[in-house]
């Protein structure tokens, strides 16, 4: 099989990035993140494009990037945590080993703080998180080989967690 050894999908703030460079380092691959490949492309950050742009147009920005992505990396893959919206990119997704990292709104307040710079977050964050939760959870596991909990886990633990859950073994 092509494509990445592992995909990350998830909450923002879950510890993708995090974890998917631990992951890449212990398998001897490269890592890459989607959102950062936007923010490369089109030279600013993500929620300057949602304040310019409106999610819409973002959203077709991440759709191609994750194709792309998904067809010439090899490493480990971290998806922004909308990702998994685009019914094409979910698609994609169901021919790959992709590890849903997930994580309680205590969690996440702790992480993020559930700050301004989370542009779908900006006004009552807890209720916002909540609610795009619900909404995700199920198309987080519709791509799901596994789901690894990371509540209360050290970044290294997580990763563990998902080598043992897609029975990898470090390089």
């Amino acid at each position: 099989m092509s494509g990445p050894r592992i995909v990350l999908v998830g909450p923002m703030g879950v510890g993708k990035t995090t974890v998917g460079e631990l992951l890449a380092d212990r398998l001897g691959v490269s890592f890459r993140d989607t959102d950062a490949d936007i923010v490369t492309a089109q030279g600013r950050e993500i929620s300057d494009i949602f304040v310019d742009e409106g999610e819409a147009y973002f959203r077709g920005l991440e759709q191609a990037a994750v194709a792309t992505a998904l067809g010439e990396h090899d490493g480990v893959l971290a998806l922004g945590g909308g990702a998994v919206l685009d019914e094409s990119t979910r698609a994609l997704l169901c021919e790959h080993p992709v590890v849903c990292l997930s994580m309680d709104v205590e969690e996440a307040v702790k992480r993020t703080g559930l700050n301004q710079a989370r542009p779908l977050l900006a006004v009552n964050p807890r209720k916002q998180w909540r609610e795009l939760m619900e909404a995700r959870r199920p198309l987080y596991a519709e791509v799901a080989r596994a789901v690894v909990a990371t509540d209360g886990r050290t970044p290294e633990e997580v990763a563990q967690a998902v080598l043992d859950a897609l029975e990898l073994k470090e390089a």
